[in-house]
C-alpha cells in the first residue's frame, strides 16, 4: 500500500511538473477517441459528460463546442486551470465544470447523476488492478440506466509493455510516466454486468502507441 501511494505522488507530482513545462502539450484539436465518443454520447441522448483525466482539456472542450455540458476532472491542478483559460477563450466556459479529483478516492457525485463518462488513457495510468475495478464501479455509480462509457487504454500489446521500470501488477514506468498495461481479460471483467457493445484496436502518437478504445453501457 505504501508503494501504491508513493507511485501515485510521484506520477501526480510528474504530471504537474509536465503540464507547467509544457502549457497545452496534446494541442487543441480533440483526440480520435473523443470524437467517436462525442457521436455516441449523441446518439444515446446523452447531456452531461464526466471527463475523467481531463489534463488541459482539448476533449473536453470539444464536448463542450459539441453542446454537452461537461465535468472535467484531474489530479493535476495546472492542467485544469489551462482547461479553465482554453474554456474562456473559447467562450464556453458556461458549459464547463472542473474539479481535482483522484480517482483513487470516490467521485464527487451523486449516484446516478450523469449521461456519459469517458476517459482517454486514465485508466491505464498508475492504478492497481483493485483502483482499476473500484474506479469503475464507481462510474456505474454515477451513470444513469442506459449512460455510456467510453474510455481507452494501452494494453499488453504495446511496445513499450515489459519495458523499463516494472511496478507489478502489468505497471511498467517509461521515460517517468508509468502505464498499466491492460491484457483482454481486464477488459472483460471491467464489463461483467454491463452491455459491452465495442473493443476496438487503434494507434496513436510516436512508437505508435497501442490502445484499445472501449465503449460499454449501463443496462437500461
Amino acid at each position: 500500500m505504501a508503494d501504491e501511494q508513493e507511485l501515485a505522488e510521484t506520477q501526480r507530482q510528474h504530471w504537474q511538473n509536465t503540464y507547467t513545462a509544457h502549457p497545452g502539450m496534446y494541442g487543441e484539436q480533440p483526440s480520435a477517441p473523443a470524437l467517436h465518443a462525442a457521436d455516441a454520447f449523441r446518439a444515446a441522448g446523452a447531456r452531461e459528460v464526466l471527463e475523467l483525466g481531463a489534463g488541459h482539456g482539448r476533449d473536453a472542450l470539444h464536448f463542450a463546442r459539441q453542446g454537452f455540458s461537461v465535468l472535467a476532472t484531474d489530479f493535476s491542478p495546472t492542467g485544469l486551470d489551462q482547461l479553465r483559460d482554453a474554456a474562456a477563450t473559447l467562450e464556453v466556459s458556461g458549459q464547463v465544470i472542473t474539479a481535482v479529483h483522484d480517482v483513487r478516492t470516490p467521485l464527487p457525485l451523486p449516484d446516478a447523476s450523469v449521461d456519459a463518462v469517458f476517459a482517454h488513457m486514465l485508466l491505464c495510468m498508475a492504478l492497481s488492478t483493485q483502483e482499476i475495478h473500484a474506479l469503475v464501479d464507481e462510474v456505474r455509480r454515477v451513470l444513469r440506466p442506459g449512460g455510456t462509457f467510453v474510455y481507452t487504454v494501452r494494453h499488453t500489446g504495446d511496445a513499450h509493455y515489459g519495458a523499463g521500470v516494472s511496478h507489478g501488477d502489468d505497471i511498467y514506468e517509461h521515460g517517468g510516466f508509468a502505464v498499466h498495461f491492460f491484457p483482454r481479460e481486464l477488459v472483460d471483467s471491467l464489463a461483467e454486468n454491463w452491455t459491452l457493445t465495442e473493443v476496438h484496436p487503434f494507434e496513436e502518437g510516436e512508437l505508435p502507441r497501442r490502445l484499445w478504445r472501449i465503449t460499454q453501457r449501463v443496462p437500461a
